[in-house]
């Protein structure tokens, strides 16, 4: 085959194979390393198992049950020392909560582009969408993927969250229920989590050590990652957005609903990062305990932090605030707006009508 001919063609099957240096495998990364693999890509393609099964059956074989592992260790594609590092994702896969990919077996192309372009595309999660199988390895579980926009060219990314953002951002095909998770986490919004770079707020005093605004010594945490609430809620299980038995896919409990009781259990997600006794005792907000807790003397139960905050960010309000309007109502001036006294004073005031209580306003 002539030698432009055989460049234009890995161009089209595999284009950063096109420039790899000469000698280099197209197979890197952890799949590459025949100390695990002997065979090397017999491990995953072998005669038409993948076009028959699909490419998430191909992936499950060894990354599934234990079964399977013994079975590719028998037959020589898997080294037995291995297999024993190895969990059972296709379990995390079939969690109430989870990324569909055994429901979308087939969907996926390797030329489509993401975020999706077209309305009416079908959405689905399969196994190569997070994954490129002949790059990973276990410290990038995304290595090699592209998906980056950088003016006209689309680059390999470099951050998880640019993952995420390939689905849960600028796609057409959003569902109505959903949001543009990249706009949420602006870090030109008035206040995020900061998953791209540090927040704005430079005093948060329920952090939990080593959590901190700000990264002053070694050790410190002021950057996170949508992982850190997005995963197993198994932490002796696989890493990973898998699967969880809680809602959102979330690695703790995180309770939306109004007027259920108060627990570490109920808040879990929240008090992973900030001290439930710094929460309670009102230290970052006068009436935090009250609006969370509710008022014992009248038996009131309290509201869910999702009624005040969005855990993404928020354009328009500092420390998270951004009203749940299933719970939070205008007020009898038709007001809905809350209103901050100075930047880190945690003073302001509210203007809304919740459980019926009008706040017209009511200042702390």
């Amino acid at each position: 085959m002539p030698k432009f001919a055989l460049f234009a063609l890995l161009l089209i099957v595999a284009p950063w194979a096109a420039f790899a240096a000469p000698g280099a495998s197209m197979l890197q990364g952890v799949h590459g390393d025949k100390t695990l693999l002997p065979k090397s890509c017999r491990a995953c393609h072998r005669g038409m198992s993948m076009s028959i099964s699909g490419e998430e059956q191909a992936c499950l074989v060894c990354h599934g049950d234990s079964q399977g592992r013994q079975e590719m260790s028998r037959r020589g594609y898997l080294k037995s020392e291995g297999a024993g590092a190895l969990r059972d994702i296709g379990a995390e896969l079939r969690k109430p909560y989870n990324h569909p990919v055994l429901a979308t077996s087939g969907v996926h192309q390797a030329n489509e582009a993401l975020p999706e372009e077209l309305v009416n595309a079908a959405r689905h999660a399969e196994c190569v969408d997070c994954h490129e199988p002949h790059q990973l390895d276990r410290d990038t579980p995304f290595r090699g993927l592209s998906g980056k926009r950088v003016g006209n060219f689309t680059v390999e990314l470099t951050e998880e969250y640019e993952l995420c953002y390939k689905c849960h951002a600028e796609s057409a095909n959003l569902p109505s229920d959903s949001s543009n998770k990249h706009a949420e986490f602006s870090v030109t919004n008035t206040s995020f989590h900061p998953i791209e770079g540090e927040g704005r707020n430079a005093y948060v005093i329920s952090l939990k050590t080593p959590y901190a605004t700000r990264q002053e010594k070694p050790g410190d945490i002021s950057v996170i990652s949508c992982r850190d609430c997005h995963g197993n809620d198994d932490s002796a299980g696989p890493k990973g957005p898998h699967g969880s038995n809680y809602r959102g896919l979330l690695v703790n409990n995180y309770e939306m609903e109004d007027e259920r009781p108060e627990s570490e259990f109920a808040y879990a997600l929240c008090y992973k990062c900030h001290s439930r006794t710094s929460i309670l005792g009102n230290e970052s907000f006068p009436y935090h305990a009250l609006h969370i807790k509710g008022n014992v003397a009248t038996g009131k139960l309290g509201t869910t932090c999702f009624s005040c905050h969005d855990a993404h960010g928020s354009n328009r309000y500092q420390f998270l605030i951004s009203f749940n309007k299933d719970f939070v109502q205008p007020n009898a001036d038709n007001k809905l707006e809350f209103n901050a006294q100075g930047v880190a004073s945690r003073h302001g005031s509210c203007l809304l009508n919740c459980h019926g209580v009008e706040h017209n306003p009511k200042s702390y």
